[in-house]
């Protein structure tokens, strides 16, 4: 992935992807996972994508996490201030250190650049007071609930000040009021920061939700299906959003989108088996 220069008074998304193609070795020939994805993501956007399983839409977040390299295409990312690093990953199951504390899991990044350990106890002090985990810092993973874990990756990541963040399905393991206390929780920290958000979800009620902006992935080989933008205004109050007869119509509205992307990948899985 290159790391764009941020040129002063030239207007330039955050994210370029141009022409995105990853391909995996398979028996028989290649596999395709997404094909010629092309997209701009404006600054301080929270940005989600939905598709159907086995869109690529996790193949495409690894490739912004620079775990995965593309076939062919390329990935910019505008760096806005040199030090900071590229990007820091929310990952769908439990992704903390299962031998170090609550805040020495938050402070993790940090460490590991090198900062001033004043700065570090401030901006781990800040964000463990914005999730709620203050009173555990001193706590290991085992003392901690499932949304308590992921509150904890979500300080590192928020922590670590990267260009970018990208969440894979972070709250799909979790029970509904979790999920929504979640939910209401990374909204508020975001407020703060307007980062750069990449977040995928199989719900498109998350989706709404939370984003801006909304892809839907076509099947398999993952492309570009629709982009909507989200109207509502900020800050949301998740539940009051969820009562207003606009953001139903506009569930209703995105699954239209991608009901007929869910049944063709059926398809495609049924005509394997």
């Amino acid at each position: 992935m290159k790391l764009a220069e941020n040129i002063p008074g030239l207007a330039a998304p955050k994210i370029r992807i141009a022409n995105l193609t990853k391909q995996f070795a398979a028996r028989g020939g290649t596999f395709t996972a997404i094909d010629n994805i092309s997209l701009d993501i404006a600054p301080g956007t929270f940005f989600v994508i939905v598709g159907p399983s086995g869109c690529g839409k996790t193949t495409l977040l690894r490739i912004l996490a620079e775990l995965e390299k593309p076939s062919s295409g390329t990935v910019e990312v505008r760096a806005d201030r040199p030090g900071r690093p590229s990007n820091s990953m929310v990952f769908q199951g439990d992704s903390i250190f299962p031998w170090m504390t609550v805040w020495d899991n938050a402070a993790y990044g940090l460490k590991l650049r090198g900062l001033p350990e004043a700065e570090v106890k401030e901006t781990v002090g800040h964000y463990l007071d914005k999730t709620g985990l203050t009173k555990f810092a001193r706590h290991y993973p085992h003392q901690l609930s499932g949304g308590m874990k992921q509150r904890v990756s979500i300080a590192r990541a928020f922590a670590n000040d990267p260009e970018i963040l990208l969440m894979d399905e972070p709250f799909s393991a979790l029970d509904e009021q979790n999920k929504t206390l979640l939910q209401e929780e990374v909204l508020r920290i975001w407020e703060a920061d307007k980062k750069t958000v990449v977040f995928i979800t199989h719900s498109v009620d998350e989706a709404v939700t939370l984003g801006d902006k909304i892809m839907v992935m076509s099947a398999h080989p993952g492309n570009v299906k629709a982009i909507i933008d989200v109207p509502f205004a900020r800050p949301r109050n998740v539940l009051e959003l969820r009562s207003q007869p606009a953001y139903g119509e506009m569930v209703y509205n995105i699954w239209g989108h991608l009901r007929e992307e869910v049944q063709r990948a059926k398809a495609q899985e049924e005509a394997r088996t």
